[in-house]
C-alpha cells in the first residue's frame, strides 16, 4: 500500500522513489545527502518522505554533486549488499585463516609480503609521553628521513616501502621487539596472549586492512597523488585517523566498556549515559543498515578467545542494541576484544592502525599508478566579486 506523504518511508520505498538500489541509498546517508532516523520499538530506519521527495525533484541536487565529488575508480574493495570484499575475495572468508601480510600481498597485487624484520627501538623518554598517532607520525618521519629508497614509486619500491612501514607502526607498539614473524604473532607475545587471542588479534587484523574510501584513506589517496613518498601519506592519513570521528571513536569505546567493567548487566550504565546526554559509541554504520559485518565477526570469535568474557560482552552488545535500535559496528567490536583480552588502553587504535595501513599503501600504489593529481573543484560561497 502506498504510504502518505507524511507518514516515513521504508528504505526500500524510499530506494524506489529516486529510482536506485539500496546500496545507493545507503551511500547517500553515509554522505549526509538524506537523513534516516530510528523507529521507536523498532531496529528499523526510515526516511522523511518530504525530505525524500525534495531530494527527488532536484533542490539537493548541489549537495549532492558536493558530497559525491571526487568519485575514484578502485579495484582494491567493494561494500556490496551488506558484505565486503578485497580484490573480489569476501573479507569475512579471507578473516577465518589468511594472515594480515596475505592480506597485504592480494591487495598490493604482489607475489607475497613476508614479515619484516623487527626494527631497533629509537623511542625516547619524550616519546612515551606521546599519543600513539603521534608517537607513528615520529616514527616514520625518522625512518623516512634515512630511507632514500622510499623515492622509488614504482610498484616494488612502494611494496618495499610499505614493508618497512608495517615493522615500524608495530615496533611503535611493541617498542622491545619482542619476536619476528607475522604482526598477529607479534602482537600476541608482547600483550601475552595465548593462541586463541593471537587468532582473534590475526582475525581483527585482516578485516581492517581496508574499507573503501573512509576520511584516511582518501587523505592519503590525495598525498599520494602527489608523488609524495609512501611515509607522508601514511603519517597524513594517520593525522586524519586522529580525528574523533574516525580513530576516536575506538577510544570512546574503550571507554564505554571500562566504565562497565565486570558488570554482569551493562544497562544501567548504558542507561545512565543517555540519560545525561551522552551518546554511545560504536553504534550504527550507514553503509551496513543491517549490521557491520566486521563487527559480527569479531564479536562472534570472542567467545573462543576469551571465553570467560563471553558472557559481558554479549550482554554489552544486545544492551547497547536495545537501548538505540542500533547495531554494534566495527569501532564497539574493536573495544569489545580490547576489553575481552585484557588489552591496555589504546590497543583498539593500535590495531586499527596497523591493519588498515595495509589499505593505505594499496591505495597509495594504485593512487601512483594512475598518476593523476586529486584536485577537487570548490563550489564559491561567498559574497560577489567587485
Amino acid at each position: 500500500m502506498q504510504s502518505s506523504e507524511e507518514d516515513p518511508l521504508s528504505a526500500r520505498e524510499t530506494a524506489r522513489r529516486l529510482g536506485i538500489k539500496l546500496d545507493t541509498l545507503y551511500a547517500y546517508v553515509s554522505r549526509g545527502l538524506i537523513r534516516s532516523v530510528a523507529m521507536p520499538g523498532s531496529r528499523e530506519r526510515r526516511y522523511a518522505a518530504e525530505e525524500v521527495e525534495r531530494f527527488r525533484l532536484g533542490r539537493g541536487g548541489e549537495r549532492q554533486r558536493e558530497a559525491m565529488m571526487p568519485v575514484i575508480a578502485s579495484a582494491i574493495s567493494l561494500i556490496d549488499n551488506g558484505r565486503f570484499y578485497y580484490r573480489g575475495h569476501d573479507a569475512l572468508v579471507l578473516a577465518e585463516t589468511a594472515t594480515l601480510e596475505e592480506v597485504a600481498a592480494l591487495l598490493w597485487v604482489t607475489r607475497s609480503v613476508p614479515p619484516a624484520p623487527p626494527l631497533p627501538s629509537r623511542r625516547s623518554r619524550g616519546d612515551r609521553a606521546m599519543g600513539l598517532i603521534e608517537r607513528c607520525q615520529v616514527c616514520l618521519a625518522r625512518l623516512s628521513a634515512r630511507d632514500a629508497a622510499s623515492l622509488d614509486l614504482s610498484h616494488d619500491g612502494v611494496v618495499r616501502t610499505g614493508r618497512a612501514i608495517l615493522a615500524a607502526l608495530a615496533g611503535c607498539i611493541d617498542a622491545q621487539a619482542a619476536t619476528d614473524g607475522p604482526a598477529h604473532r607479534r602482537l600476541a607475545a608482547h600483550w601475552r596472549l595465548d593462541e586463541g587471542g593471537g587468532d582473534l588479534v590475526r582475525r581483527i587484523l585482516v578485516l581492517l586492512a581496508d574499507h573503501e574510501l573512509n576520511a584516511s584513506t582518501f587523505v592519503a589517496r590525495c598525498v599520494a597523488s602527489t608523488g609524495a613518498t609512501p611515509y607522508a601519506a601514511v603519517v597524513a592519513a594517520l593525522a586524519a585517523l586522529s580525528g574523533r570521528r574516525h580513530g576516536g571513536a575506538s577510544a570512546r569505546a574503550e571507554a564505554l566498556f571500562r566504565e562497565i567493567g565486570d558488570r554482569a548487566d551493562p544497562l544501567p550504565v548504558m542507561a545512565a549515559r543517555l540519560a545525561r546526554g551522552d551518546n554511545l559509541p560504536g553504534l550504527g554504520q550507514p553503509l551496513y543498515p543491517n549490521g557491520d559485518p566486521r563487527a559480527r565477526a569479531i564479536l562472534a570469535a570472542i567467545p573462543t578467545a576469551a571465553p570467560a568474557a563471553a558472557l559481558r560482552i554479549a550482554a554489552a552488545a544486545a544492551a547497547a542494541s536495545r537501548l538505540t535500535g542500533d547495531h554494534p559496528n566495527v569501532d564497539f567490536a574493536l573495544a569489545a576484544a580490547a576489553s575481552a583480552l585484557g588489552l591496555p588502553d589504546g590497543a583498539a587504535l593500535g590495531l586499527f592502525v596497523i591493519g588498515r595501513t595495509v589499505g593505505w599503501i594499496a591505495h597509495a600504489i594504485e593512487q601512483y599508478e594512475s598518476q593523476v593529481l586529486i584536485r577537487p573543484r570548490a563550489r564559491y560561497t561567498g559574497p560577489p566579486p567587485v
